[in-house]
């Protein structure tokens, strides 16, 4: 098969001509229709995740077609639709047992943990817990946008943030997550303020459901003007960036007892953020974390999509090919990118 190879951190990325994958027992092989371009593949591609091992294929915004299934394999066949979220729970450790795989203590990560989706094809672990079916009504591309950002969005904003209509929700960085994230909460009745640096990506947060949007290059005190906004300040607020800046700000925007949602991933100089956690004690606010989001909690996601109150597919900007995709995952270190780029042709 023709897939994207690097076999070295922050080294050349290529096309190139790789074994075909064979399932595991409990796994499957896909047939990849479409794959996101995210920025968790540039970190990765970075060198700042301790999985992974060299050669590597990034990629794990997937949506595609069974094309071979594992001896153990109950629940699905070959000719499937299906989608997976980033993170596939073993199904046997307690975090599995609880609910929670997408924090699995042995949990398989294509792009990370093993050869990932920009590929003709890729092997699956943990089938029956983990495929989410695709309907069809929804197309591979818009399945490939769910696949972290959206998903990952949609648990930080609906599940962890707990963000109910009428209340007031900051968004800290408006690349693919943070689009998602706005939609997503735009959708559940809250009212949006946006924050970005460019001017691009704050009038496409506008056209997602943003009541305000705040430019960060041209104001100081960015919580102090999302305060002013929401009358004394958010009740829920996302770094959905992962700088150190944003994640202080997040915090600091909050009024009394609001919910920050740490969803931006905190790596290289921006891994350990000073947070004005005097702020934390006085107003008693709570710091929660979001990691992807597990494939039971898909059908409400897939309802809304079908039913036209989320629309994924109005935050992928490109379609390229898999020759395009190294350009546009390195592209990703410089923030030139807005919205979602998908691989759609392999």
């Amino acid at each position: 098969m023709r897939a994207v190879v690097y076999e070295q951190f922050n080294g050349p990325l290529r096309v190139d001509r790789v074994p075909d994958p064979a399932p595991a027992a409990d796994g499957v092989v896909v047939r990849v229709r479409a794959n996101g371009i995210c920025r968790s593949d540039w970190h990765g591609w970075r060198g700042h995740d301790p999985d992974i091992r060299l050669p590597q294929v990034p990629g794990h915004e997937l949506a595609g077609v069974i094309e071979a299934v594992g001896r153990e394999v109950r629940h699905w066949r070959p000719g499937d639709r299906v989608t997976v979220p980033f993170v596939a729970g073993c199904g046997g450790c307690a975090e599995c047992r609880a609910g929670h795989p997408q924090i699995c203590d042995h949990q398989f990560q294509p792009g990370f943990t093993a050869w990932g989706s920009f590929a003709e094809f890729v092997a699956l672990r943990y089938a029956d817990g983990n495929l989410v079916r695709l309907p069809e009504e929804i197309s591979f591309v818009a399945a490939a946008s769910l696949g972290c950002r959206f998903s990952t969005a949609f648990r930080a904003v609906i599940q962890q943030g707990r963000v109910t209509a009428g209340e007031w929700v900051a968004v800290h960085g408006c690349g693919g997550v943070g689009l998602a994230a706005i939609q997503v909460a735009a959708a559940a009745g809250a009212r949006v303020v946006a924050v970005d640096i460019k001017e691009e990506a704050l009038a496409f947060a506008s056209r997602v459901g943003a009541i305000h949007v705040v430019d960060a290059r041209r104001i100081a005190e960015v919580p102090a003007v999302i305060r002013d906004l929401t009358g004394g300040g958010a009740h829920v607020s996302l770094d959905a960036l992962g700088s150190r800046a944003t994640c202080a700000g997040s915090v600091a925007c909050l009024r009394k007892r609001g919910r920050h949602v740490q969803v931006g991933l905190l790596a290289g100089a921006d891994q350990d953020p000073p947070l004005p956690m005097h702020l934390v004690i006085a107003r008693e606010l709570e710091l929660l974390g979001s990691h992807g989001m597990a494939a039971h909690a898909y059908p409400a996601m897939l309802e809304l999509i079908r039913a036209g109150r989320l629309q994924p597919e109005r935050l992928v900007q490109r379609t390229v090919t898999l020759e395009e995709a190294p350009a546009e995952l390195i592209a990703l270190g410089e923030f030139q990118r807005m919205g979602v780029s998908v691989i759609d042709q392999f």
